[in-house]
């Protein structure tokens, strides 16, 4: 893999650092860091500062989690879309936020609320999606491997090239290794070398890789397949899943175990069972009620 990628070390590197250097001394940006948008059960988040590769500075970071908490308890919504503007899916942290001009505090603050919001997509009630169509390096390769699932155009590449420019991507790691198997993840961490799109499946960092105009078809398809179950069991398999995943085998099996007893208390529970029996199509109530 490397004798093939090592001549886009350089872009890759570039594309992690010069969003501090892309814009500096202009305005901010008029319009939105994020912008959000909800149709049919689906919350499409859009990072929307392609001028600045799509950093996920610290109003970034604010902006996404304003978006990924609004009203998430609604039973209208059902799954989070996350994609980006422009040719970079995100560049990672803005390194202007990194530099010896602010102290350790501010330092601290923009590392904490990205574990925050990474962490925080995890504990969603519901799945959240990463459409990716393009370059998303360190933080923004974090973000993707943070994510429930992840469609992937086949032009994207996933690199953590930190080590390059002296900042080794530990947070980073935290996801990438929960993700990819540890070899794979410490070659990406000690060498910055990107994963082309189908290297990224082959390894589990994406779900699916599509060509570039089947992406958005891809997307709502697994998104609209989500919309058809309930809410309600939906949140409850998710929370499950990742509780259990960090057990050992036998806590596994009883937190599961008690959590499908659980499962069948709620009223779409047995909604599903009774529907399945009686050979029609569920009506969800999408409530944490249990069936009286």
């Amino acid at each position: 893999m490397a004798a093939r990628l090592c001549r886009l070390r350089r872009p890759l590197t570039a594309a992690f650092s010069s969003a501090a250097a892309a814009g500096a001394g202009q305005a901010p940006p008029a319009e939105p860091l994020t912008e959000r948008r909800q149709a049919g059960g689906v919350r499409t988040i859009v990072l929307n500062n392609p001028r600045r590769r799509n950093a996920l500075s610290l109003p970034m970071l604010q902006s996404l989690r304003r978006d990924l908490l609004h009203d998430v308890k609604s039973r209208e919504l059902r799954v989070i879309i996350i994609a980006a503007e422009g040719p970079v899916f995100s560049s990672g942290h803005d390194l202007k936020e990194l530099s010896s001009e602010d102290d350790v505090k501010h330092h601290s603050q923009v590392f904490e609320l990205c574990a925050e919001v990474m962490t925080l997509i995890q504990k969603l009630p519901v799945p959240v999606i990463a459409k990716v169509n393009g370059l998303a390096t360190a933080a923004g390769c974090q973000l993707v491997a943070s994510c429930d699932i992840a469609v992937a155009s086949e032009k994207s590449q996933f690199a953590t090239p930190g080590v390059n420019i002296g900042l080794f991507c530990s947070t980073p790691g935290v996801a990438l290794g929960r993700s990819l198997p540890r070899k794979v993840a410490l070659e990406m961490l000690f060498t910055g070398e990107p994963l082309s799109a189908h290297e990224a499946l082959m390894h589990g960092l994406v779900s699916k890789v599509v060509p570039e105009d089947k992406l958005e078809e891809e997307t709502m398809k697994i998104s609209q397949k989500i919309c058809e179950s309930s809410k309600s069991v939906l949140a409850l398999g998710k929370a499950t899943f990742y509780r259990q995943i960090t057990q050992d085998l036998d806590t596994a099996y009883k937190i599961t175990t008690k959590v499908m007893v659980d499962n069948l208390t709620l009223r779409d529970g047995q909604e599903g069972i009774e529907a399945f029996v009686q050979k029609r199509k569920p009506v969800w109530s999408h409530s944490q009620e249990e069936k009286k």
